[in-house]
């Protein structure tokens, strides 16, 4: 049994080394990092293709959200908090679990991981916000690396571990999550999830100092730990995932209030569209549009200011689903004319218009966003949508074919691409976008089989070159987890 797992973790970590080639993808930033001083320490380099090598084994298991503007708005927030970080490597992979446990977590190498829980469970930006800093100051201190180091174990082999644990952790969510965590703490402390107390009061302190850097109130830390502590005491052994590898007690309370209280005082205004956002996984949440619209009504009602305007957005949203048109209509018209600028806004109002199959009119209003915001995520796969309920797939496919050189490693994205090229005719295009999408889940022979397709229907040489390429490339991959 040992000797198999060993054999996983040693497969993971030849597995990070084919992945280097991975990098000169990853948001234009191609640059080696140098390790200086690093001692036992595993490399920044390592650390990246490790994270990379994870997160592919990740995804086959994980149940992923593909929310575009949920995705957008987490990446810029957490791309805000990583520009004042003392990061050295801030080529970030951000995905989203769809999960309602309060939970985050950052696995070596710049993956980041949220739960929708955490997003449901933060009462503002800065509380999110907070529990994230916290999140990117554990990987800015290279505090795993510098736990192996100390207990002077191979830093290659615990760092695969861990890759390999905390997919159970990740993934579970609720109980399952919860006893999965238990699992692998008692499984093995030295690739325990759980980090040294000093390294929790170190991620504590330059978390809040990341986050007061980057323009959040340092008051949102103590108060997401309120919410927390408020969920443990609701659920008596059932925890939040988090608490489970970051133990909260009242010191740390205290802590981080006296702390929050040494910075100037200052005015902070919570952002808008958090409540937005929070409202979308509200929603997401709730499998029955009517069930949803009384949710909505009833909130309206009893809420304030920026929330209650995020009652009144998730209304809209509901109405759209449960097809009452014209009332989604009459409530989103004040907001529109009351911030004509806001996206998240214009994006209701198209979702009407598909809804209606207003399609042309939806279109118009979506090119002229793209031709305002080009590469805008949540904007272009709403045009692809249009594109793909008007039936002009060969331009959905022209669209998000060029978008997918933006977001290479956005999953949903490529299996959305197949489907669209299928209908447009292109089956080249086709099998290497489902080729793409395997690859991503770590699905190599499936991955192999479609490139090997598309190499059929290369058209030029250029492009036969191209593919052979990425072939000896999955081929690598491949093997390195025992899947070839």
């Amino acid at each position: 049994m040992r000797s198999k797992r060993m054999n996983r973790y040693l497969a993971a970590f030849i597995l990070g080394l084919c992945l280097l080639q991975v990098a000169a993808h990853s948001r234009g930033q191609t640059a080696a990092i140098p390790d200086f001083g690093e001692g036992n320490a595993v490399p920044l380099s390592q650390e990246y293709v490790m994270g990379r090598a994870w997160l592919m084994q990740f995804r086959r298991q994980a149940p992923i959200l593909s929310d575009p503007l949920i995705q957008d708005y987490t990446e810029n927030l957490i791309y805000r908090l990583a520009a004042s970080s003392q990061l050295r490597d801030r080529r970030l992979e951000v995905v989203l679990v769809n999960a309602k446990s309060i939970n985050a977590f950052a696995v070596p190498g710049g993956v980041v991981g949220v739960h929708n829980g955490l997003i449901l469970a933060a009462q503002s930006e800065a509380q999110m916000a907070s529990v994230l800093g916290h999140e990117l100051a554990h990987l800015s201190q290279r505090h795993f690396s510098r736990s192996q180091e100390n207990a002077k174990t191979s830093g290659k082999l615990a760092l695969a571990g861990l890759l390999a644990g905390m997919v159970a952790v990740a993934a579970g969510g609720g109980e399952a999550g919860m006893a999965a965590i238990a699992g692998s703490q008692a499984a093995s402390q030295d690739a325990s999830l759980r980090y040294s107390r000093l390294h929790e009061q170190e991620a504590d302190r330059i978390g809040m100092q990341n986050l007061v850097a980057a323009g959040w109130d340092p008051r949102g830390s103590a108060g997401m730990f309120e919410v927390m502590q408020a969920e443990s005491r609701k659920y008596g052994s059932r925890p939040p995932e988090f608490l489970l590898t970051h133990p909260l007690t009242e010191s740390r309370i205290a802590d981080a209030r006296n702390r929050a209280g040494q910075f100037p005082p200052r005015m902070y205004q919570d952002n808008p569209g958090f409540h937005l956002v929070r409202a979308r996984v509200e929603l997401s949440f709730i499998d029955d549009p009517a069930v949803a619209v009384a949710h909505f009504r009833k909130k309206r009602k009893e809420s304030r200011g920026a929330e209650a305007v995020a009652a009144q957005y998730g209304l809209v949203l509901a109405l759209t689903d449960n097809g009452n048109y014209g009332e989604a209509r009459q409530l989103l018209a004040p907001m529109r004319e009351f911030k004509p600028e806001n996206m998240t806004y214009a994006l209701a109002e198209t979702e009407i218009d598909l809804a209606e199959e207003q399609y042309d009119l939806a279109i118009e209003k979506l090119e002229r966003g793209v031709k305002l915001v080009p590469g805008n995520h949540p904007i272009t796969i709403q045009l692809g949508k249009a594109y793909f309920k008007a039936g002009r797939y060969t331009e959905a496919d022209q669209l998000l074919t060029a978008h997918a050189k933006l977001k290479p490693t956005n999953v949903t994205l490529w299996y959305w691409l197949a489907e669209v090229q299928g209908l447009a005719g292109n089956r080249f295009g086709l099998h290497q976008s489902r080729a793409e999408y395997f690859f991503l889940n770590g699905a190599m022979k499936p991955a192999l089989e479609q490139l090997n397709l598309a190499l059929k229907l290369a058209p030029d040489n250029v492009a036969v070159e191209r593919i052979n390429r990425r072939l000896a490339f999955f081929h690598q991959v491949g093997k390195a987890l025992g899947q070839l």
